[in-house]
């Protein structure tokens, strides 16, 4: 009889320890932004973003967003645009200027505090005080 009472328990309480794994999942897995990645204190964040276009013409924002990385921010912003690849987000719209590398061999380049960036715009997360740039650039 103690024997059948402790499977029950048993089955019971694993029972309830996998509803509860479940449960726990489901609401980690919940989506309050609707997909967009919230930067670590979910707080709004600015920074600063420049842009030199073909013409050597330079144009200054001052970003404020919730948004976890660059690109997402940018793209919010409606500041770049570009196809995905397999590496990331190929930008080719800066501020309302496509480049065209097939055609005149221009491109934009991503900087980091006047460094050439080492990470795509769109995998680079936003850090206190740093400015980034996109320049037109010719191979």
């Amino acid at each position: 009889m103690q024997k059948n009472l402790f499977k029950k328990l048993l089955s019971f309480g694993l029972c309830f320890v996998l509803i509860a794994a479940v449960a726990l999942v489901g609401v980690g897995c919940s989506d309050k932004n609707s997909g967009q990645a919230l930067n670590s204190t979910g707080e709004t964040v600015s920074f600063k973003f420049t842009v030199i276009n073909s013409k050597g013409e330079q144009t200054d924002f001052t970003i404020e967003t919730k948004e976890k990385t660059v690109g997402a921010a940018l793209l919010e912003e409606g500041l770049i645009a570009g196809d995905e690849g397999q590496f990331g987000l190929y930008v080719k719209t800066v501020n309302g200027e496509t480049l065209d590398y097939n055609t005149d061999g221009m491109y934009w380049s991503f900087y980091i505090d006047g460094e050439y960036a080492m990470s795509g715009v769109d995998a680079t997360e936003i850090q206190e005080g740093k400015e980034y740039c996109f320049k037109a650039e010719k191979s």
